[in-house]
């Protein structure tokens, strides 16, 4: 734990990249293989609360954890173990904006009494490790509230400063350090000293949080070993020709992400080198049938098994052996239903005949990754496009995302125009003889999107952010008016400048009317412009619609509150 707790601080205390990667490399190095597959589980977005996997996926075979602790009684145990009053340990989270360290300032310091347990044991002199730690909490996981604070408290008790601070941020689950998933990708594959492609597979799904999932992360390549060029000049780029599938069948490959098109589609050179598609508003999926079995993933690396059961019986007729990329749609009379439509699947992991009559769902396959238990990311994409329309052709249940072939780019950006008549959000453009290769890898998949909705809308409450965001007023509330009244349509927290924000927060706090816990009411005088990818009705909001990735596009400094859209505009903009 308290080595878990110094790697921590060096990420924290870092802003370069490198020095990051470096601490990485150190730290993971220095644990035991338990400790260190816990904290790359835990630093690539895992919880404590995660299941007992028999497999890589985050929703893979386990047994369900119920709840350590909540934000509510972390603070009334706090209370207890502090001596404080409530109304200091409320005051002081809504000024730090920080549960755990709120938690770290407000608690004695180690080996003073803590609800009359006493300082530290004799036996305590060699503290737990990470993995040590986690099981003790674990074992509490679900029960009542007392054996979850005396264990809590215990460790509260047991850790000194830093260590104590991260200990708290493992429970509230909001251990974010700056650690992207390439990041943690490339010091895993350092210390492997194995491609930065090969563990970029090994990690899809995330790192399973035991000793023997950390022993086969760090496994030489076989692939590799039989190759004498060694590792690519590109770590993106996908395995070598005929390079293995990966061993567990159930595991999908890295998806490859298309990077926003910012410049004049014409400079991408001759449109004949481009495959024009739409790009859909659905959930990205990979699609696999491999011995016998058939999985479905979701770029979120979720397995989807059972929610889509149409979708599972359409790959039925597929060969074994098959890998698709695609797109998870609702769909009806050959044409896809709005996002909104979707949605109502999305959460239900045994829909049923209602549901599925209501929504029904179909996957439109664009890319083939895998055919005859072959890898073919390397393949060119229009090589790859032929065998999958054969594919689909013998699967007709499954759908083809068809190339659109516009003669020019202005054609192209006429089609663009036409996107949300088509349920869509934009075309895709992908460069005909690319590979598939990993992650965002810009420069042949280009992403060229419709430019967002927007309404300008009144800010009418704002909270503090979180990580390095805890102390300034970042998450924000838009309101648009109704009669005469402003209704709340919207939360944003990001889109401006770090200068933007902090000038925001000082006015936050210089017009701030009420205060209810952490979140602010303000006077209602500041214009902004909010960006959003659509709109749909909402019985559950005040206003009775919500809108998808709402963030703020720029200040309008150049209109009051006054010059504000009204709540008819953007019911206007329903989706379907």
């Amino acid at each position: 734990m308290l080595a878990f707790a110094a790697l921590y601080d060096a990420l924290d205390a870092s802003t370069s990249l490198n020095d990051k990667r470096a601490a990485l490399v150190h730290g993971l190095r220095l644990m035991p293989a338990a400790d260190a597959a816990w904290a790359a589980h835990l630093l690539g977005g895992g919880k404590i609360t995660d299941g007992e996997r028999s497999g890589v996926g985050r929703t893979g075979v386990s047994r369900k954890l119920g709840k350590i602790a909540s934000s509510g009684e972390m603070r009334r145990w706090l209370q207890e173990a502090s001596g404080h009053p409530a109304w200091l340990i409320e005051d002081s989270y809504a000024h730090v904006g920080d549960l755990a360290e709120t938690i770290a300032l407000l608690l004695p310091e180690r080996g003073d009494v803590v609800l009359g347990l006493g300082p530290v044991a004799p036996s305590e002199a060699w503290p737990p490790g990470l993995a040590e730690e986690i099981v003790r909490l674990r074992a509490v996981a679900g029960a009542d509230e007392p054996a979850r604070r005396d264990a809590v408290i215990e460790g509260w008790r047991r850790w000194p400063g830093s260590a104590r601070f991260v200990y708290t941020k493992l429970l509230t689950g909001a251990l974010r350090v700056g650690v992207s998933g390439g990041l943690l990708q490339q010091a895993l594959a350092e210390i492997a000293q194995v491609p930065a492609a090969v563990m970029a597979e090994r990690l899809v799904g995330g790192v399973a949080p035991t000793a023997e999932a950390w022993a086969a992360l760090l496994a030489p390549d076989p692939v590799a070993s039989d190759d004498p060029a060694g590792e690519p000049d590109d770590p993106a780029a996908p395995r070598a020709p005929g390079a293995r599938p990966p061993a567990d069948s159930a595991r999908p490959y890295p998806f490859y992400l298309a990077s926003p098109l910012e410049s004049d589609a014409a400079s991408l050179g001759d449109i004949h080198d481009w495959q024009v598609e739409w790009k859909w508003d659905g959930i990205r999926a990979q699609l696999i049938r491999r011995g016998g079995r058939i999985v479905l993933w979701s770029r979120g690396e979720e397995r989807l098994d059972g929610r889509f059961p149409e979708v599972e019986a359409a790959a039925a007729a597929l060969p074994d052996g098959t890998v698709l990329d695609g797109e998870l749609l609702a769909w009806r009379d050959d044409a896809p239903l709005p996002f909104a439509v979707l949605q109502t699947r999305i959460q239900r992991k045994k829909p049923g005949a209602k549901s599925l009559a209501e929504a029904p769902v179909r996957f439109v396959a664009f890319d083939l990754l895998e055919a005859g238990g072959v890898d073919v990311r390397e393949r060119p994409l229009r090589e790859r496009r032929a065998r999958l329309a054969s594919i689909i052709e013998a699967a007709p249940s499954l759908g083809l995302s068809l190339s659109l072939d516009p003669p020019d780019w202005n054609a192209a950006a006429a089609l663009r125009d036409d996107a949300r008549a088509k349920n869509a959000e934009g075309l895709m453009l992908k460069r005909r003889d690319g590979a598939y290769r990993i992650g965002r890898k810009r420069g042949e998949v280009w992403k060229w999107k419709l430019d967002p909705r927007s309404v300008d809308a009144v800010l009418l409450y704002a909270q503090a952010g979180h990580g390095r965001r805890s102390t300034l007023h970042t998450d924000c509330t838009f309101a648009l008016w109704d009669g005469e009244a402003l209704v709340p349509v919207a939360k944003a927290y990001s889109g401006l400048t770090d200068a933007e924000f902090l000038e925001l927060d000082r006015w936050v706090r210089a017009h701030t009317r009420e205060r209810f816990g952490p979140v602010r009411s303000v006077e209602p005088q500041l214009v902004f412009e909010i960006g959003f990818e659509g709109v749909q009705r909402s019985p559950r909001h005040k206003s009775g619609v919500a809108v998808r990735f709402p963030r703020m596009l720029r200040w309008r400094r150049d209109k009051t509150a006054a010059d504000a859209d009204r709540l008819d505009t953007l019911k206007a903009m329903i989706d379907g």
